[in-house]
């Protein structure tokens, strides 16, 4: 319970008053409240009870919260303890806000409210202005309400006694007289120009509060945002006490604040305070529209099989982007990034003998979550065939062929000099079959490659070799090429020495080899080293579709052996002498 009580009466009645409060003082006690300005409002509790100046509050023993409001001075609040029937003194110091603030101006004055606190265009104590008994005077000691022209709420609030409101339009340079409690009594001309005042003055018998003009700024940026981007909200205000944004809330006096709406959305900045409202409006415009694409290229691939082998199976290239999405699927694959590729090695569905003539489907599916969604399809074209198995047999039969056996030089061959030379006649012999075989071999896998994989013995430097092993590769790429073979289906790769077989390799080699007599054996393991550097002048054949490779078998019984093994050629006999 808060009792308001005048503490300068020293009449009879004020005897008597202070007599009949002995009770209630019993389980209460008294607060007087010394504050700079004398003239602020005190809140007990929340609730408004009665300006300071020769007053003082009787509140319940216990925690209070005190907050004090004065029109041009910080609030101030301080927590108290009451003891029952003992007096707290409560000193404060409000700090002033500093400068004047400027018109046009107009008036209000109020009569019959002097106890009650006045608020305008709020009912929390931030929007007070003062009490009653400041507003009510226009005469020689004036006590003034001064305001900006424009519409206000004005509000009474006293005690714990219903609040009361009422709406005054104060014209520039006119007095609106408000009878309290009643409403409007008249208008009146009041001539103040718009000269710049003090947020708050009083002297003797005269107070005077020129409340500030409430004004600000608002703005959005950027305006237009695709969807899931963000936007910034830049605010300020001068003069209010309450700052709200629509769809974000309360705000403080400035700040700046990042949205990121899903759909385009208009933001309202209201300012209000004791001298007006300031509102402005922005709009954050989003984009929802999704940019889709989808292609495959190339639109037809062909697929061969025979019997149970794939010999042709082409592959396309799915391409996709879906700029603004943030949820992207692709049919048959399932979820993918935003924007992509993928390259697919194509299979019909189809399994029985017969032509191919199939259609995939490809579709892409994109969304936002501001409601954007777009779908794109493209088709890939499967043509060929399923064939009996017969061919597969021929195709098996030329492998074998091709990786029969390599093919190998005499020493130091070819030469610079001579890059076309080198071949021996067993060798070409064995050439031209292979040019043969991988001919009809072409008919069945036309991507087929022939690797030519060269060698050279360990004598020489390792770019002597490198070179001339790189001459044997290209003097047999030459001899194939002269016998039909297309020049994109041969490689070659040069070792030089890099890769020798050993003394043991070359004798495991031998034991394997069927064409060859065990006296062969016998001397090629008396002179081991001969033969393998013999072994190592060669080039070796791989089949890429296969990784095959030629075996190496030397060509012990061919008329070129003693030429392969680099022996010397007897000496002519001399012609006798002539007489």
């Amino acid at each position: 319970m808060r009792v308001r009580q005048l503490g300068y009466l020293l009449s009879a009645a004020a005897a008597l008053l202070l007599f009949s409060v002995q009770p209630l003082m019993a389980q209460s006690g008294k607060l007087v409240v010394r504050v700079v300005p004398r003239e602020a409002y005190i809140f007990a509790d929340g609730i408004p009870v009665v300006d300071a100046n020769h007053h003082f509050v009787v509140l319940d023993a216990g925690e209070h919260k005190i907050d004090l409001y004065n029109y041009g001075y910080k609030p101030a609040s301080r927590n108290v303890t009451i003891e029952a029937g003992k007096t707290i003194v409560l000193e404060v110091t409000m700090e002033p806000i500093p400068g004047t603030v400027s018109g046009p101006w107009g008036c209000i004055t109020l009569e019959g409210a002097d106890r009650a606190a006045v608020l305008l265009n709020g009912k929390d104590p931030a929007f007070l202005v003062g009490h009653g008994d400041e507003f009510n005077n226009e005469w020689v000691w004036k006590q003034e309400l001064i305001v900006p022209p424009g519409k206000y709420e004005l509000t009474l609030m006293y005690d714990e006694q219903d609040a009361w409101s009422t709406n005054v339009d104060v014209p520039a340079n006119q007095r609106v007289v408000v009878d309290a409690y009643n409403g409007v009594r008249k208008t009146v001309a009041w001539n103040r120009g718009a000269q710049s005042l003090p947020r708050f003055k009083a002297g003797t018998a005269s107070a005077q509060a020129a409340i500030q003009k409430v004004t600000g700024q608002f703005s959005a940026g950027p305006t237009q945002i695709n969807c899931g981007d963000s936007a910034r909200l830049t605010w300020s205000s001068e003069g209010a006490v309450k700052n709200e944004i629509s769809g974000v809330g309360p705000v403080g006096a400035s700040g700046d604040q990042t949205v990121q709406p899903k759909q385009t959305t208009g933001y309202k900045f209201t300012a209000t305070g004791p001298g007006g409202v300031y509102t402005s409006d922005a709009t954050v415009n989003v984009n929802s529209g999704i940019q889709a694409s989808l292609n495959v290229s190339p639109a037809e691939v062909r697929y061969h099989k025979i019997g149970e082998k794939v010999d042709q199976q082409g592959s396309a290239t799915v391409t996709w982007s879906a700029g603004n999405a943030d949820t992207i699927s692709l049919d048959p694959f399932g979820s993918v990034a935003t924007s992509g590729n993928r390259t697919i090695t194509v299979t019909p569905t189809k399994t029985a003998l017969g032509a191919i003539d199939e259609t995939v489907t490809y579709t892409l599916h994109a969304s936002n979550a501001c409601g954007g969604a777009e779908t794109r399809t493209a088709a890939l074209h499967i043509v060929g065939s399923i064939d009996v198995l017969q061919a597969a047999v021929s195709e098996t039969t030329l492998e074998t062929k091709l990786t029969f056996n390599s093919i190998y030089f005499p020493t130091n061959v070819p030469t610079k000099a001579n890059p076309e030379g080198g071949l021996v006649p067993s060798q070409e012999k064995r050439l031209d079959e292979v040019a043969s075989n991988f001919k009809q071999y072409l008919e069945f896998r036309p991507e087929a490659h022939l690797i030519l994989e060269a060698h050279a013995d360990l004598r020489g430097t390792p770019a002597f070799n490198k070179a001339l092993s790189q001459r044997r590769a290209d003097r047999v790429k030459s001899y194939l090429i002269d016998h039909g073979v297309p020049l994109a289906n041969l490689e070659t790769q040069a070792f030089g020495k890099e890769k020798n077989l050993t003394d043991k390799e070359v004798l495991e080699l031998t034991e394997q080899n069927p064409n060859i007599t065990p006296e062969d054996r016998q001397r090629v393991a008396h002179t081991v080293v001969a033969f393998r550097m013999a072994n190592n002048r060669r080039v070796d054949v791989r089949l890429s579709t296969t990784g095959q490779t030629s075996l190496r078998f030397f060509p012990y019984n061919s008329e070129d052996l003693k030429v392969l093994l680099g022996e010397p050629k007897p000496a002519a006999k001399k012609a006798p002498a002539k007489k």
